[in-house]
């Protein structure tokens, strides 16, 4: 873009500006003659899709400020008014708001409301930041038309995010992403969006208790209930509800990690405030070697996934590791069908095949789906679902999303269940690997600066596919944007290998590319698992080498 041009159409941009933080942060861009950061802000649109909008804050169009959001929320408000209410009267449709504690969040909750009632709907927001799930819950709870959630979830503190529901509870998926995005794309000034001062609801708490009361049913009547936990909020929304969640259930209450305890959009003490990033549970193992707890919990920001952790059994014995989203995945499956759940259990392709073994034994109905929960959600008959990226829905009649709070109360009940009967968790994983095999997943994750890496990775790979990977055969190469049979087309490469299985795709809501490795060892009794395990580590390293360099990456 020419630099007068750009100039012109910054200043244009900055005289519809509604936020004087960001109107002073473009101004002062402007009288510097940065060219270079304003040619990065104004070089299009930031991309609404079926994760809604996320990026980093600040000034401009390919950024999350407020006037990205008031578009954003113009579009959805004239989609909705178009596909008309549920009930097919005349009775304004409910839009109901939540947001996180990061910076600008309930700025964009309020813009969201206001926007939303200036547009004939009716608008109503939870009255403080609140986890994603309880938004989710208020959705189906209120017999409302859409939800917005203000959150970037676990992405670093610069970010926000804008995820979008329909009234069914689920987040948006094709081709109702792109009827938005054109719906915003014909909002062609702020001037024409009304937005009053007042005229929409702020929720007190009766949503909140009601979600509350429902995590009642995601547990065993007369369960155990004696585990003892480490619980981290990583900074974020979830500890409140959390351990009022506990306490109706009458588990112990959970030792703090008092640095991570309180909502704080800096994130101090952690790189990325995910508790799969390296050093990110840190604190909370320092903590869980000082209480020596059952069981150590970590919910995300925004308290939609859950992440926990085991003693490892080191020389001490108070060592502590990491599950796998697939491992806590696979454990609360395990325990469903042991409660004689029924109904049909799901995942994302990228998840371990383990839970279709667990399913296919227990004689339930299995479904994959595309990455996300936005597909996963959706199943017919949906009982369970999970991915591998720490998100579980146990309780879809409540929350057709990801839980991390009912997710936390489901494992520690397990936890229990097990203590009871002098068991652990572990215990019963190596029970599930004696039963259908050792189902061990990595995950090779390339964080880039420039997108045009993945892109040309993602074409050396369909342009030249792997043969083999590990010695492995590849028996079954699929480029998941045709489709398949069960399948929507997505951008995704399928490799199946004899005793592996490789999945490739660009992150949907990160610059990264993501490889998802599994490999299956069979086991034949417990003595055999630590060589097993050994097998599955070596051959996981060497296919991510070997995928490495097939990739370019």
């Amino acid at each position: 873009m020419e630099d007068d041009a750009l100039i012109t159409q910054a200043r244009a941009w900055l005289a519809e500006d509604p936020d004087p933080d960001t109107r002073e942060e473009l101004a002062r861009l402007i009288d510097a003659g940065d060219h270079a950061e304003l040619a990065a802000r104004f070089a299009g649109t930031l991309q609404f899709g079926t994760a809604g909008l996320r990026g980093e804050l600040g000034a401009g169009p390919m950024r999350m400020n407020r006037s990205v959001v008031i578009r954003a929320a113009a579009g959805l408000a004239a989609y909705l008014k178009k596909h008309g209410t549920p009930h097919g009267d005349d009775t304004a449709g409910l839009v109901v708001i939540g947001y996180d504690a990061r910076h600008k969040s309930r700025d964009f909750a309020e813009d969201t409301a206001a926007v939303m009632t200036g547009a004939g709907l009716r608008a109503a927001v939870l009255d403080h930041p609140l986890p994603t799930p309880v938004l989710a819950f208020a959705i189906r709870h209120l017999g409302a038309v859409a939800g917005v959630e203000v959150t970037a979830s676990h992405n670093p503190p610069r970010d926000n995010g804008y995820k979008v529901y329909l009234g069914d509870g689920s987040q948006i998926v094709p081709p109702a992403d792109a009827e938005i995005a054109a719906e915003i794309e014909a909002v062609a000034s702020l001037t024409t969006v009304p937005r009053p001062t007042e005229g929409w609801e702020t929720l007190d708490d009766s949503v909140l208790d009601a979600y509350l009361a429902r995590t009642d049913a995601v547990l065993a009547e007369n369960s155990p209930r004696t585990a003892r936990t480490v619980y981290t909020a990583m900074h974020g929304v979830g500890k409140d509800v959390l351990l009022a969640a506990f306490a109706r259930a009458g588990f112990p209450a959970p030792v703090l990690v008092a640095e991570q305890a309180d909502p704080d959009p800096e994130f101090p003490t952690v790189a990325f405030p995910n508790p799969e990033e390296p050093g990110a549970m840190d604190l909370a193992f320092a903590k869980a070697r000082e209480s020596d707890p059952d069981l150590v919990i970590a919910n995300d920001p925004d308290a939609d996934r859950c992440a926990a952790a085991v003693k490892d059994g080191g020389p001490t014995g108070k060592d502590w590791r990491m599950l796998r989203g697939d491992e806590v995945g696979a454990l609360l499956a395990a325990h469903l069908v042991r409660r004689g759940a029924t109904g049909t259990f799901a995942e994302s392709i990228v998840s371990s095949s383990l839970l279709g073994r667990i399913a296919e034994k227990a004689g339930l109905p299995y479904e994959e789906t595309l990455t996300g929960f936005k597909w996963i959600a959706r199943v017919e008959g949906l009982r369970y679902g999970y991915e591998e990226a720490l998100g579980y829905c146990v309780d879809p009649d409540g929350v057709r999303d990801k839980d991390g709070i009912t997710a936390a109360l489901l494992l520690t009940e397990l936890a229990s269940e097990l203590k009871s009967e002098g068991r652990t968790l572990p215990d019963l994983l190596d029970d599930l690997a004696v039963e259908h095999g050792l189902h061990a997943t990595d995950q090779l994750s390339v964080r880039v600066q420039d997108l045009g890496i993945i892109a040309a990775a993602m074409r050396r790979l369909r342009e030249k596919p792997p043969t083999e990977l590990a010695g492995l055969r590849v028996t079954r190469a699929e480029d998941l944007a045709e489709g398949t049979e069960k399948l929507p087309p997505t951008d995704g490469l399928r490799y199946t290998l004899d005793g592996a299985r490789v999945i490739v795709r660009p992150s949907g809501t990160e610059p990264k590319l993501k490889c998802y490795l599994e490999v299956v060892v069979p086991v034949a009794a417990k003595p055999d698992l630590p060589a097993a395990r050994a097998e599955a580590t070596a051959l996981l390293a060497r296919i991510k080498q070997d995928l490495s360099g097939a990739a370019g990456i």
